[in-house]
């Protein structure tokens, strides 16, 4: 355990020096609200594939839901990582990439508040779409802190959680804060990297491991499973095998849509494409970042389909949330070898980790300091000052997920499901229809909004009020996926109900596609 614990130290320290000269150099780059926000819209092809893989994947994927899911469903979790990958991340691309940076171009809208509001001229709009950001992005970033947090302690069992969680936000703000966007874009792709060649090792490892037997030996040993005596959630061999999920089919699906169409709508993905400097570097993208996708996200449920085989069925003490730490441990923590493979693995979940953390982070900041706060004051703010804003809100959100993960909150894949669920559920209507139809309304845009946020809300007081919050959190997959489909419902028909009464600034908007 000593030896684990100094490899891991020393690659702790390789990693933050080099996130800090990152930071530093980019820090040059970073002086105007543009650069800070979007890297001036001069981000290529490799840089904003990797930037939005990143993104999308963070340890609660390995700690949370690869851990949670493969454990209970077995190998059709895996088809969780394969709609990650054609759904969330090549679809995507396909549909929304080049939509998406002709717009805000033409809008000059570096945030999706700044893209509601001046698409459907709407300050209000605005205003809410800010206000919704920086509430429910904390706990999907605290979601954050406490999956990596609970795998750095099962390495160092004599230090507190939450001491992990404080040199990760502190690491996360010295490189945001001093480089923006395009400090995140760089560290990205180093993360990334990083990502790959971890999750490819810790596949080699898994299925190398005496209860596995290769891929082969995994099928073949899942068939004969049988849950020991005592089990809290039993299953059978045939269930763990079924490709389709088995019983879990439906929960199954409900996942898929949830994390795949639930990225259409979040603002930390949809920023990337503000950001990538023309059509060339978006084809080329969209192929990186499908393939990022595929390794990381099918890479990471695979690896949870071995867990009952190598935890030999039993649970581990921690519950659900330390079944890959379990297996982390089990496989990797005897033989220098497996050790050095052991601080890859524990940097690669950091990485994952912090590319999502300053992601939503620098999201949420910039809805209060550029968006929130400029609409609200009588007066003009000037550039300067909103930098100075947005880079101080960055270190205060920061400590507010920090705060929020520090409190005894025990589920985090629920955390990570009702804030993805709200905030896609929210914004994917009027995002998406804002893109492709002149129609779409500024009441329209209010409807979707509106509906996201009531679907999820009152569905979780319902449920929670009858049966408890956690019958509630575990349907909140469903209410996610709920919240998505009525705002793509009712955006375009409430439009059509009420009038556009800037038919020709709307006209001007879209000309952009003609453009270039």
């Amino acid at each position: 355990m000593q030896d684990a614990q100094l490899y891991t130290i020393i690659a702790l320290c390789i990693y933050a020096i080099a996130m800090a000269l990152i930071g530093c150099i980019s820090y040059g780059k970073s002086k105007t609200l543009d650069g800070f926000l979007i890297g001036g819209r001069n981000i290529g092809a490799w840089v904003t594939a990797f930037a939005y893989g990143t993104t999308y994947f963070s340890a609660v994927v390995f700690v949370g839901y690869a851990g949670q899911h493969g454990w209970n469903i077995g190998l059709g979790s895996i088809w969780i990582g394969v709609g990650n990958a054609v759904l969330g991340c090549l679809l995507s691309w396909l549909l929304f990439a080049n939509r998406t940076r002709k717009m805000t171009k033409k809008l000059n809208a570096r945030t999706m508040p700044d893209y509601f509001g001046k698409r459907y001229d709407s300050k209000g709009l605005k205003i809410l779409v800010a206000i919704i950001i920086f509430i429910f992005l904390v706990p999907y970033s605290a979601a954050v802190y406490k999956g990596l947090g609970s795998l750095f302690s099962a390495v160092f069992p004599g230090v507190e959680t939450w001491v992990w969680m404080l040199i990760i936000a502190c690491l996360t703000a010295v490189y945001l804060v001093a480089g923006g966007y395009i400090a995140t874009a760089y560290t990205d792709l180093i993360q990334g990297i990083i990502m790959i060649v971890g999750v490819v090792c810790l596949i080699c490892a898994v299925l190398g491991h005496e209860a596995i037997g290769g891929f082969s030996g995994l099928i073949e040993n899942l068939k004969n499973f049988q849950s020991v005596p005592g089990d809290p959630n039993p299953t059978t061999g045939a269930q763990l095998t079924n490709i389709f999920g088995g019983s879990s089919f439906k929960f199954l699906c409900f996942n898929i849509m949830l994390t795949s169409f639930g990225t259409w709508g979040l603002p930390q993905m949809i920023g990337k494409f503000y950001a990538i400097k023309d059509t060339a570097a978006i084809k080329r993208g969209t192929i990186i970042s499908t393939t990022f996708c595929v390794i990381i996200g099918c890479g990471a449920y695979l690896i949870g389909s071995t867990s009952r085989l190598i935890l030999g069925g039993v649970l581990p003490e921690g519950g659900i949330d330390s079944i890959i730490p379990a297996v982390l441990m089990e496989v990797l923590g005897g033989g220098t070898l497996g050790i050095i493979l052991l601080a890859v693995i524990m940097i690669l979940l950091l990485s994952a980790s912090m590319s999502t953390l300053e992601a939503v982070v620098l999201t949420s900041a910039s809805a209060v300091a550029v968006d929130l706060i400029p609409s609200v004051k009588k007066n003009e703010t000037k550039p300067e000052t909103q930098m100075l804003l947005t880079r101080i809100l960055c270190l205060v959100f920061v400590a507010c997920s920090f705060i929020f993960a520090t409190q005894n909150i025990p589920i985090i894949v629920s955390l990570m499901s009702f804030s993805w669920g709200i905030v896609s559920g929210c914004f994917i209507g009027p995002y998406i229809w804002g893109l492709f139809s002149k129609k779409i309304t500024k009441i329209g845009a209010y409807s979707g909004v509106i509906s996201g946020l009531l679907v999820v809300g009152v569905s979780t007081l319902v449920i929670s009020l009858n049966s408890g919050f956690p019958a509630a959190a575990a349907k909140s997959p469903e209410m996610g996926v709920a919240a998505m489909a009525v705002s793509m419902v009712i955006v375009p028909l409430v439009s059509a109900l009420t009038k556009n009464k800037d038919s020709e600034r709307v006209e001007e908007i879209f000309a952009c596609y003609n453009e270039e």
